[in-house]
């Protein structure tokens, strides 16, 4: 019999007949990063890239539609409102759909959907037929997220799977940023449906992309189709193939397996099972309270600084730290946690992020003085956002992994609503900004409670029969 060759030595777990079996995941770790993994992780960083564009898409056609259809202010936060729900709804959804048929399909279901939506939304008239069509398009948004950490998590090593994950997830703001950017020169000149064909065209044409070029994951296959003893095999060459010198060779006989087994019962009611429970619970409590906070600041700084006489430049530029401070949060927090506890780097993130948060309150008159801080605010808060994903990825076994990142941010959806509202009926509470910002930054301080309260060790996975 001949053993599989490779140089990394990706350990044999078992023999059957002529074929060398090997774990899949063992069979990752321990070989550098190849091209075609890389190229799985540029797929899904360019799925978070046009999901950020599009997350964006209601706040950059909001002035123009208010204009158009002679709206006030309150008669827009349905559309606001509506993408929040179908992410929520999104999320809850295709996650325990990706557990079950695949990740590349969701993936592709995901993508699709937002992109038909937002084309489809040309043809709305009313605040009625754009809300419902912002439901559609949030929907793909919340399946499409989760689904992309989920396949990053199961293509890259362990070693640096949260950098990665981070450096993925960063496409997110870049790709909200650069939308921001779009809509500035594409609006003014062309009015707010043509913002609607960018946001739902080019979702279109990475469909085709990803259509051909994007993979399923190896774990989810070993895992739920070994059947597919073929596909497994061909994934693995094009890994070692693409890994240069030291990717090493395969042998022919070579069959991939994973060392898991299917959880006894839905992915979603294991989530909440021993010994996942408590790590489930501390998770979804900090998504919450971290999405609220995210979403409150990110929603309401600007109307805080032009409120207390700043300029709107002061504004913009002020608000466009805390995103610039977001993605570089996400860069750095990502690295820390692959080198050290992750939790508890979350954890101290939150408490900087807490004292960052009531200095602005501080300083909130002097943008000049308050910048700095805002910017140490967004890398915490945004950052720990990104590092949360990728700790959400990492908690739970392949057959759950993406019911549990998807729930996760489903749950911390909730929170995004609550801190979207919230921001209104605290600025017209009369309480001093001081104050307001303190009532802020306490979301935080939950957070990182419960980021120093999981447990040190990972729950374990579960585990296959011995082979």
């Amino acid at each position: 019999m001949n053993p599989t060759q490779f140089a990394g030595g990706a350990r044999q777990i078992g023999q059957s007949g002529q074929s060398g079996q090997i774990d899949v995941q063992t069979f990752i770790d321990e070989r550098p990063l190849s091209r075609f993994q890389t190229l799985v992780i540029v797929l899904c960083f360019l799925t978070v890239a046009i999901d950020g564009i599009d997350i964006g898409l209601a706040a950059y056609i909001a002035p123009s539609v208010r204009a158009e259809w002679g709206l006030t202010v309150t008669q827009l936060a349905p559309i606001f409102i509506s993408g929040l729900v179908g992410m929520m709804v999104g999320s809850l959804v295709f996650g325990p759909l990706a557990d079950r048929y695949g990740r590349r399909p969701v993936m592709l279901a995901s993508v699709a959907c937002f992109g038909v939506a937002t084309l489809a939304s040309l043809v709305a008239t009313n605040v009625a037929e754009l809300s419902a069509l912002r439901v559609l398009a949030g929907i793909g948004i919340g399946g499409a997220t989760p689904t992309a950490v989920t396949l990053t998590a199961e293509f890259v090593p362990a070693r640096r799977r949260l950098t990665l994950i981070t450096v993925m997830l960063c496409g997110n703001s870049l790709g909200s940023a650069f939308g921001g950017v779009i809509a500035s020169q594409v609006i003014p000149r062309f009015g707010w449906h043509a913002m609607l064909v960018i946001g739902g065209g080019v979702p279109l044409l990475l469909l085709v992309a990803l259509w051909a070029l994007l993979p399923e994951s190896m774990r989810y296959l070993a895992l739920r189709r070994p059947e597919r003893a073929d596909a497994l095999f061909a994934l693995g060459q094009r890994i070692v193939g693409s890994a240069g010198i030291a990717g090493g060779t395969l042998d022919a006989t070579t069959r991939f397996v994973a060392l898991e087994s299917r959880p006894g019962r839905a992915a979603v009611r294991e989530l909440l099972a021993l010994p996942y429970r408590r790590g489930t619970l501390l998770v979804w409590t900090t998504f919450f309270m971290g999405l609220s906070v995210l979403f409150l600041m990110a929603s309401w700084l600007p109307t805080i600084i032009t409120h207390s006489g700043g300029s709107m430049r002061a504004a913009a530029l002020t608000t466009a730290l805390w995103s610039v401070g977001g993605t570089t949060g996400g860069l750095v927090i990502g690295r820390i946690m692959d080198g050290s506890q992750p939790t508890r780097v979350l954890g101290m993130a939150y408490l900087f992020a807490c004292v960052a948060i009531c200095v602005v309150g501080q300083a909130y008159a002097t943008p000049l003085l308050a910048a700095p801080f805002v910017f140490v605010a967004g890398m915490c808060i945004s950052g720990t956002q990104v590092g949360i994903n990728g700790l959400a990825a990492t908690l739970y076994p392949t057959a759950m992994r993406a019911t549990g990142v998807a729930w996760a941010t489903g749950i911390g959806r909730f929170g995004s609503m609550l801190g979207s509202a919230v921001g209104g009926y605290l600025l017209s509470s009369g309480l001093s900004y001081s104050v307001l910002f303190a009532i802020v930054a306490m979301p935080a301080v939950v957070a990182a409670a419960c980021m120093f309260a999981m447990p040190r060790r990972a729950a374990p996975t579960l585990a296959a029969p011995a082979v």
